[in-house]
Parts: structure tokens; C-alpha cells; sequence
């Protein structure tokens, strides 16, 4: 199904009349307007620029950084402590704030400037007719686009793309690709307007189509944001970047996981530093005096380092994958909701397909092979290539003269250039749809006339075989055949010949008659050569993947079964037309091919894969592909797609090829898991030791730990976590769409959080049997110091067996482990341990701290075997 899309009232293009009425309208003419005048309207209309999201610069980036949740409950803390003097935890709480900010808008500032460094890829000139003056004669030169204003001349040929919104005003067998704005991979017809001709679609050039074939000029009705390229962003418009709900839909990925468990765990900490306090006002007698000891346990109970965190891994993969030039990732939440994808829609030409034919099969009138049939096809695209003077040759005889070549190389006969000579030739045009070429063999031109040409016409089956000396049930059965063959979705060709007595008059129409029936030629798209790797790399890796095209159902059903993917019945854009939301996304989970689509079925239909539960990714690089692109939870764009798309897609391809995106896919998957990994260690260390807090404080005469040790112990602690960014996830990790799943990781958390602080109460009992010798403030401190070293030394193994990455951990990970065990244990004996109230312990306690660790990590290495499991 077409689309055309609508066109914004400009002068000379929603208005009917001739050519001269039209450039009068824009106070133009044949000759081009002045330079003066081209001035004067570039400063009235501005440039011929596309209106994108305009990047928003470094600092407005840092700042919007703070609206993340974890980042607005530190400020708070830290704007509390600074009201309680606690310089110390407010300079570390101002310290991680400013890392995480830091890091993500320089992110997304490098991921933007990459995608704008892309522009520079594609055509920057047009070919336009000016004067230097009134009197001066017209001059053709090249312009730089974003130089035009309405009223131009501008000529089209061959290869170009079209710079402008245009009213043609001359066109010799002018066909423009604009695929990109209406999903047609056929080319468009572009017809000479005539004295009378009113507006219509064939003698308007949309900006983002290109010249195919022939050649024209017209005048530029439309530039910049006035064109129907600007004008096809849906109304809401594009993402202006992170954030809950992003461009004003439902919540992605990132926003549902991340958030929801941030707010979560917001709630149990301000319940949590409350407690504390009422806790030792209650049974100790403490009351504000325990204030910053309560400050220090929400800082401690916080995963402070989650921005900082989920910055750096999503960083890190978007580094990688743009340091190989295959993507850029745009917004960094992005990758992780690439990472969830479990649904990734796709159109079918240029990404399953190479957007070009290929011969499929040659059959004779009876249904056989026949390889004469592809030879005498052969005979007409060469010779109507040649005797025509088409600038470039159509696809379809592209195809056939190319299996044509590969057939005569395997039988070793003769190239049909060397079997006939041209004579004359009937080409294909508007409203024609077969094509004829006249040929003799070869031989003396002086006795040419004496024998016979052969007319070979090839085309539309109907049109063919109307002009075949058949009768009507032979007619019929071959119809019925030619119906058949393009329900299985071939691009069917009809060909025919005829001998005529040689002749030195030209050829019409009317000599395409009483034709013999040869056979029919079959064309199906060439399967793009890593598409079938990379859907079979998708399944593995529990994607599926669904197709939606604006093709032949049959057609898309053919590519998908040549790739290996099981097309079922495929369902008709009609058909999405008839079903509510509901019924849509119930049967939208079971199909696999969507045919004859709009735009608004392509958006419907990811719409309700997402409101199915679906994680939705959507490929797209036209026009006609914004509307599903602003509807799925990841929109994805190739290289070379119009500007409209990349600007409204999260991720750019550096080809339309799914295998970088599938290795996208997998880089988001590890992002994830190490970002999964962090709040599992974090959290179910913070957690234990905020119950061990809770219980001690009501037992012991004095503060389990100060205010500026809980402060240093977490400086450490999320300072050896940033390697967690740099894992190296194991090959189970791929495997299957990765989110953060509140309700799983809180039940994770609440599990070895409770073993945990079993491990730090026997850690109370030993430090109980190891400091009683001392006196109270000499065994107050070396209580302090035995808690902080059995903390990051606990926490350090929580850090090795917790991770979810590779059996051996990479280099960053092991150097944090081994640093954390290491401050743990001379840290207390340091000078800075003196200076912050902890004095050296027995020996007694390090070897009983040993075989509580040693107990502890054993059952933490069976617990986690299980979980996994």
C-alpha cells in the first residue's frame, strides 16, 4: 500500500495551472532568479537545513543529569549534612554527584556530535540555474543545498538526489526512488506537466527521493522546515532526551527498571535513617545526637554509585561499538533498552533484502524450465538498453541480463549481443509496461531486408499476453499461472515473440500483435548476505524478529522462507485496520509477516507488541517509517537513512546490516548485566549491614561505627565497584533479553542481605571475645577497626562471587578486589585509622575473622550456585 505523504501549502505546489503559472506564483522564470534575489530570499526563508532536535549543549546535558532520582536524594543528604557541618560526607556526596553527571553528559554530548559527523556522508550540491544579473544570460552551476530558496531552477539527473521540495517543469523518462518517503521500492514515474496539467504527485520531486533514471528540471516550491520531509515528525516530535516516558509515550525499558527500583529503595532508606533514630532515642537515650550517625546509614544504604555505575557500563559499550564505526548509540539509557529487546521489527527491502532481483526461474508456456526463455529475455534488455538509450538500465533487466551472463559462462554459448543485431527498440514508459526489441541476425546490412526481424517483447503478463495470438482458455491458464508465481511472491515478466518481414521504417505499438507465447521469467529479491546469520544470531539470543513491509504478502512470505524464518500467514494492512487494540496485540504476538502496511500500521503494530509487555525495537530509514519509529521502545536507523530518521532514532547503523545490530543488542545485554551485578553487591552488602546497624546500636553502649567511618568505608567500597563496569559478561548472559527486574532483585537482595548480616553478627561475638581485655575506649575504637576491616573484607568477597560475568574476572575487577581486601586490613593499623578513632586488634580476632569468612564464603558460593541454577 502507498503512501504519499502530505504536502504543506507552498506556492506553485498545492496549486492547480500550467508551468508559467507556477513560476509566476513564485515570481520566477525560465532563466532563474537573479543572485540579488536568491540573497534576498535565503535571508527570508533561511537555509535549506533540516530543523532537527537541536543537541543541547555540555552544561544544559550536566544538568539534566540531576534529575535522576539517586542524584536528587544524595543532594538532599548532602545538603543536610552541610546543615549539620558533616563536611565530610557532604564533600563525598558532592564528589559522586559531580562523576555521574560528568560522565553522562559527556556521553551523550560524544554520541551526538558522532551522529551529527554523519550528515557529511551524503550530497551537500545541487545543480541550479541562476543570473548574475537581469540582463546576464542564465548560467548553470553547482550550489551547496542548503543555499536554495523557492523559486530556483534546478535540473535532475541520474544519481541525484532530489535537494528541495520541486514542481517539475520538464521531465525525458524521469523516475525517482522515494522509497524513503512512501515505502515503494518500485521506482515513480515523473511525467512532462503539460499547458494544462493540474498539481498531482507525478510533477512533484519530494526532498529524499532520488533520481533513478532520465533526466528534468524544476522549481523549488519548498525549502527547510517547509518541506514534507520536516514536516513528517510526528506532533509530539522527537526525543529531547532522557527521562520518564521520554518523547511523551509509555515508559521504556530503562525508565520502568532502573527508576522503579531507585524509588523502591528511596522509600526503605527514608523509613530507614528515621528508625535509626528513633531506635536509640528510645532504648539508648541518644535522641539527635545520633543524627549524622543516621545521615551516614541512608548514605550507606543507598547505592550511591548506581549513576555513576549505569553511566560508565552504558559509556563503555557505546564507546566500543562506535569505536568499530558500526553504531552510535545516541541516548545511553538506549543500549540498555537495546539489551531488553525482545521483539525487534524490521522492513524487509534494503535490510532482509539488497534492495535488487535476482532471476528466481525460466519456464515455458507448459511450466518447464527452459533456459531459452531467459535467453530471449536476455536478447530484449540488451537491445532496449542499447538502441533506447536508457540512462541506466531498469532492475529487472539488470537481474536478467546478470543471469544471463552466469548461464552462458556454465554452458559456454553465445552472449546475446553476439547472437542478433539490434534494429529498433519500443522501451517501457508512463502507463507502458513491457518493452520491445527488434533484432536480425547478424550478417550483411545490405541484404538485411531480405529477411526477417524478430520482435522480442517482454513485460507486465497481462499486458503480454493481451497481445499474444492465444485463445481464451490458453489465456486464461497462463493468467492463472502468471497469478500463481507472484502470489509466491516472484516479480513475474511475460515473454513473447514474433517474426516480421525486415522493414527500414520504424516500429510502433501497433506491430505488438499476434504475438507467440514464449515463456514467463520469475524474480525474487536478493537475500541480503548476513541476513540469514544474523536472524539465526537474534533467535539465539531470544529475539524475534517480525517483519513489516509495504511489499506483496507473498513476496515478504518468499524472503523470510529463503532466510530461515517461518513467515506463517501473513496479515494485510486491511486487515490491521479492522481489529482494536487488543485483538491487535494478541494476534500481532503470533505473526511474523505484516504486508501492504501504512505508516500508521507499522506504528500500530509496535504499539501493541508494547502494550503486550513486549520490549519493541523498530528498524527503519524513510519517512514513512517515523511514526513506528517514535512508537517503539528503541528506534534504530542505517547510515544513509533521510535526515527525519536519524534524527528520530536512538541508535544509527553504519549500514543496514542486523548483524551490528545484533552485536549491539549483545553489548547492551553486558551493560546490563554488569549494571545487575552492581545492585546485587551493593545492596545486599548496604542491606546486611544496615540490619547488623539496627541490632548493634540497640545493643552496644556506644555507636557501632561512626558517622566519618560508615562515610570512608563507602568511598571505598563504590570506589572498587566502578570496575564492576569493565566485567566481561560469559556467553549465558546473551542469551536472553536483560532487565532489571524489581521484584527478582529485591528478593535477591533481602536473601544474602540476611546472610550477610549473619556474618557481621558473628563478627560482633568475636570482636565481643576478642577486645573484652580491653578497656572501654581502647576496645570502643578496636571495635570500630575489627567491623571496618570484617566489612570490606566481606564486601570484597561479595564483589568476586556475586559478579556475573566470566568464571575469571578481567584485570580491573581483580585489582579492585584485592585493593579492598587490602585497605581492610592495614587501613585500621594506618595513621589514617588513628585519625579516624580505630586502634590495631588481638591477633586473636584475625583468626577468628578468618574462619568466619571462610564459613561465609562457603555458603555464599553455595547460595549463589543456586540462585543461578
Amino acid at each position: 500500500m502507498a503512501w504519499a505523504p502530505e504536502a504543506r501549502t507552498a506556492p506553485g505546489r498545492d496549486t492547480g495551472g500550467t508551468s508559467l503559472e507556477v513560476l509566476r506564483a513564485l515570481e520566477s522564470g525560465p532563466r532563474g532568479l537573479t543572485e540579488a534575489e536568491a540573497d534576498a530570499r535565503l535571508a527570508r526563508h533561511g537555509e535549506n537545513v533540516f530543523p532537527g532536535r537541536r543537541p543541547a549543549s555540555w552544561p544544559r546535558r550536566f544538568a539534566r543529569s540531576l534529575r535522576d532520582p539517586f542524584t536528587a536524594v544524595l543532594l538532599f543528604l548532602g545538603l543536610v549534612s552541610s546543615v549539620m557541618a558533616s563536611w565530610g560526607t557532604a564533600c563525598v556526596i558532592a564528589v559522586l554527584v559531580t562523576v555521574s553527571c560528568v560522565l553522562r553528559a559527556t556521553g551523550e554530548h560524544r554520541a551526538d556530535r558522532s551522529a551529527a559527523g554523519l550528515r557529511e556522508l551524503v550530497a551537500t550540491t545541487a545543480t541550479v540555474r541562476r543570473r548574475a544579473t537581469e540582463s546576464a544570460p542564465p548560467a548553470t552551476r553547482e550550489l551547496p543545498v542548503e543555499q536554495l530558496v523557492p523559486g530556483d531552477l534546478v535540473l535532475l539527473g541520474p544519481g541525484d538526489l532530489v535537494p528541495a521540495d520541486l514542481r517539475l517543469l520538464r521531465a525525458t523518462g524521469l523516475t525517482v526512488h522515494e522509497a524513503a518517503l512512501t515505502g515503494e521500492s518500485a521506482p515513480a514515474d515523473k511525467s512532462a506537466p503539460g499547458a494544462t496539467t493540474a498539481t498531482a504527485p507525478g510533477l512533484l520531486c519530494l526532498q529524499g527521493s532520488s533520481v533513478v533514471s532520465g533526466t528534468g528540471s524544476g522549481v523549488v516550491v519548498a525549502t527547510g522546515r517547509d518541506t514534507v520531509l520536516s514536516g513528517a515528525l510526528p506532533a509530539d516530535g522527537p526525543d529531547t532526551g532522557p527521562g520518564p516516558g521520554g518523547r511523551g509515550r509509555l515508559p521504556r525499558p530503562f525508565d520502568r527498571s532502573v527508576n522503579g527500583i531507585a524509588w523502591t529503595l528511596i522509600r526503605f532508606m527514608l523509613l530507614t535513617a528515621p528508625l535509626v533514630l528513633l531506635a536509640d532515642a528510645l532504648v539508648r537515650g541518644r535522641g539527635l545526637a545520633t543524627l549524622p550517625f543516621a545521615v551516614a546509614v541512608a548514605v550507606g544504604l543507598t547505592p550511591e554509585m548506581l549513576p555513576v555505575i549505569v553511566t560508565s557500563a552504558l559509556a563503555r559499550g557505546a564507546a566500543l561499538l562506535a569505536r568499530d564505526g558500526e553504531v552510535i548509540v545516541r541516548r545511553l539509557p538506549a543500549l540498555h533498552d537495546l539489551g531488553a529487546v525482545d521483539v525487534l521489527c524490521v522492513d524487509k527491502t534494503g535490510t532482509l533484502t539488497e534492495d535488487r532481483p535476482v532471476l528466481a526461474l525460466a519456464e515455458d508456456a507448459a511450466g518447464h524450465a527452459d533456459r531459452d526463455v531467459l535467453r530471449w529475455a536476455a536478447v530484449n534488455a540488451l537491445w532496449t538498453l542499447h538502441l533506447a538509450e536508457l540512462p541506466v538500465p531498469d532492475a529487472l533487466d539488470e537481474a536478467v541480463l546478470e543471469a544471463d551472463a552466469t548461464d552462458v559462462l556454465a554452458h559456454g554459448d553465445e552472449p546475446p549481443f553476439a547472437l542478433f543485431e539490434g534494429v529498433d527498440a519500443l522501451p517501457c514508459g508512463p502507463g507502458r509496461r513491457l518493452s520491445t526489441a527488434v533484432v536480425r541476425l547478424p550478417g550483411d546490412p545490405r541484404f538485411a531486408l531480405a529477411g526477417t526481424h524478430t520482435l522480442v517483447v517482454k513485460g507486465a503478463p497481462e499486458d503480454v499476453l493481451d497481445r499474444c495470438a492465444l485463445d481464451p482458455a490458453e489465456r486464461a491458464r497462463l493468467t492463472r499461472r502468471a497469478d500463481d508465481l507472484a502470489a509466491e511472491g516472484l516479480r513475474v515478466l511475460a515473454v513473447a515473440r514474433a517474426e516480421r518481414p525486415a522493414r527500414d521504417r520504424p516500429y510502433t505499438e501497433a506491430d505488438e500483435r499476434d504475438l507467440t507465447f514464449t515463456g514467463f521469467v520469475g524474480l525474487a529479491d536478493a537475500p541480503a548476505p548476513t541476513a540469514a546469520e544474523a536472524l539465526a544470531a537474534l533467535a539465539r539470543n531470544g529475539v524475534t524478529v517480525k517483519v513489516l513491509t509495504g511489499d506483496h504478502p507473498g513476496t515478504a512470505a518468499r524472503v523470510c522462507r529463503e532466510l530461515g524464518l517461518d513467515p506463517g500467514t501473513p496479515v494485510t494492512g486491511e486487515r490491521v485496520d479492522e481489529l482494536d487494540d487488543a485483538r491487535l496485540a494478541r494476534l500481532a504476538a503470533g505473526t511474523t509477516v505484516f504486508a501492504r502496511c501504512a505508516p500508521a500500521h507499522k506504528a500500530r503494530v509496535v504499539r501493541a507488541l508494547r502494550g503486550a509487555g513486549h520490549a519493541t525495537g523498530f528498524l527503519g530509514d524513510g519517512v514513512n517509517d517515523l511514526a513506528a519509529l517514535h512508537a517503539a521502545d528503541v528506534g534504530v536507523c542505517p547510515r544513509d537513512g533521510v535526515d527525519v530518521a536519524r534524527e528520530a532514532a536512538d541508535v544509527v547503523l553504519a549500514s543496514k546490516d542486523l548483524t551490528s545490530l545484533d552485536r549491539a543488542i549483545v553489548a547492551g545485554r553486558g551493560a546490563t548485566a554488569n549494571i545487575s551485578a552492581y545492585l546485587r553487591i551493593t545492596l545486599s552488602s548496604n542491606f546486611g549491614n544496615v540490619i547488623a546497624m539496627l541490632v548493634a546500636g540497640l545493643m552496644l553502649p556506644f555507636l557501632p561505627m561512626l558517622p566519618a567511618q560508615v562515610l570512608v568505608q563507602n568511598l571505598f567500597f563504590d570506589a572498587a565497584q566502578l570496575a564492576l563496569a569493565f566485567d566481561r559478561q560469559d556467553d549465558r548472559a546473551h542469551t536472553r533479553p536483560a532487565v532489571l527486574r524489581p521484584r527478582a532483585l529485591l528478593r535477591f537482595v533481602t536473601g544474602f542481605g540476611l546472610l550477610n548480616a549473619t556474618a557481621d553478627l558473628a563478627t560482633f561475638a568475636v570482636l565481643a571475645l576478642a577486645v573484652r581485655s580491653l578497656g572501654a575506649e581502647a576496645g570502643q575504637d578496636a571495635f570500630h577497626a575489627g567491623w571496618f576491616t570484617e566489612n570490606l573484607l566481606t564486601q570484597a568477597m561479595v564483589m568476586a562471587l556475586l559478579r556475573s560475568g566470566r568464571l575469571r574476572a578481567p584485570r580491573p575487577v581483580r585489582v579492585a578486589v584485592a585493593g579492598l581486601a587490602i585497605v581492610g586490613l592495614l587501613l585500621p593499623l594506618s595513621p589514617l585509622g588513628a585519625m579516624l578513632s580505630m586502634s590495631p586488634l588481638p591477633m586473636l580476632y584475625y583468626g577468628l575473622l578468618a574462619l568466619v569468612l571462610a564459613v561465609y564464603g562457603g555458603v555464599l558460593w553455595v547460595a549463589r550456585s543456586r540462585a543461578r541454577a
